[in-house]
């Protein structure tokens, strides 16, 4: 098989994007563009945008949606490259989540990912139906079609305990070890502990120099807390112990769904964290605790609803519905998360320097 050539991970912010939706939902592809140059902000805010993930809503959406919301957001991010490098900035990468339905599905998706020119995809192999064995649907499905094509792409492994269909919850560590064999298998987004996310680290290390297997932390506050400078004797034992867990190998970066309403003020969080900057790492989790907060109902969690409605609110979006399966605000939460969100946005206003608070205006921007 061909190998890829010139890869390295790429660092820093991912951001999986919601689908702007109408309330038939179909894509509003207008509202998809403007969405995905808000979440670049200038090079400022996206190092990554992953479309089709499960902030996408892909479960809910008729295959020929997910097609478009695909192709628009690659061809935006695509379009961005030439202002963004006269700017000096560094480019954003287009992901595209390829887990679908059957493994039918799945592979098209990997194909339309192909064709418009995805930098690299995404796949949940424990949530696609009918795929019994992950390895073998990796080493010789996904590996077939690759190796008949003249393009090919890095693909991240997806471990999300959540989206999993079958009795298995989590990838095993050693599938993970034989995954990581493949020359195309470059990554794992995962919400875990820092011995989970060591396991996998020492698993693809069997096969793969450091560095060339990237862990992407998908629990976004953990690395609020996993990068932050310990004290004292007892802190520097706990530091010690997760750099153990860790084999020394720090995440390559942190996918956050939360930065779809604040994507400079999480590129900023990352930037913290990454040195150590435990005064701003501080502040900067207090602040989107509050947001976690302002979803938190006794009916139960509304996150997608919140992030679609400060989108609307931000007049990023001109629709704040949801896919069929999403369980949308009542007028009531509605109400209560307009104040909170508003409240919020004036602290981070006071908390950051204004070119890490993102700018709305950054939607209107042409490529």
């Amino acid at each position: 098989m061909r190998t890829l050539e010139n890869w390295k991970p790429r660092r820093g912010l991912s951001i999986p994007c919601v689908t702007a939706l109408d309330a038939a939902a179909r894509v509003l592809e207008e509202d998809q563009r403007r969405l995905t140059r808000y979440l670049i902000q200038s090079g400022r805010g996206a190092d990554v945008i992953f479309v089709m993930g499960t902030t996408g809503e892909w479960r809910g959406l008729e295959a020929d949606q997910r097609a478009v919301a695909i192709q628009v957001v690659v061809e935006e991010v695509r379009k961005s490259e030439s202002r963004l490098a006269l700017l000096g900035q560094p480019l954003p990468e287009a992901w595209v989540g390829i887990t679908g339905p059957s493994a039918r599905e799945t592979l098209e998706t990997l194909e339309l990912a192909l064709q418009v020119g995805a930098h690299g995809a995404v796949l949940a192999p424990l949530a696609v139906p009918g795929v019994s064995d992950p390895v073998r649907f990796l080493q010789r499905d996904v590996a077939d079609l690759l190796d008949a094509r003249d393009r090919r792409i890095p693909v991240y492994l997806y471990d999300n305990p959540e989206i999993a269909v079958g009795e298995t919850r989590q990838l095993h560590t050693r599938w993970v070890k034989q995954l990581s064999r493949l020359d195309f298998v470059r990554g794992i987004k995962v919400s875990a502990s820092p011995r989970r996310l060591g396991h996998y680290t020492k698993a693809a290390g069997h096969f793969r120099d450091l560095g060339e297997f990237a862990i992407y932390v998908g629990n976004a506050l953990h690395i609020l807390e996993m990068m932050r400078p310990q004290t004292g004797l007892w802190g520097m034992l706990v530091e010690r112990w997760n750099r153990f867990l860790l084999h020394d190998m720090l995440p390559a970066g942190v996918v956050s769904g939360p930065a779809n309403l604040f994507p400079r003020e999480w590129q900023r969080a990352w930037q913290v964290a990454c040195v150590g900057d435990e005064e701003r790492m501080a502040a900067l989790r207090d602040c989107f605790e509050r947001f976690r907060s302002s979803y938190v109902f006794p009916e139960g969690k509304r996150s997608l609803a919140a992030l679609k409605r400060g989108l609307l609110r931000l007049g990023v979006l001109s629709s704040d519905a949801v896919a069929p399966g999403t369980k949308p605000f009542s007028s009531d939460q509605r109400d209560r998360f307009d104040l909170a969100f508003d409240a919020l946005r004036a602290r981070l206003a006071e908390t950051l320097p204004e070119r890490w608070v993102s700018r709305p205006a950054e939607a209107d921007l042409e490529p």
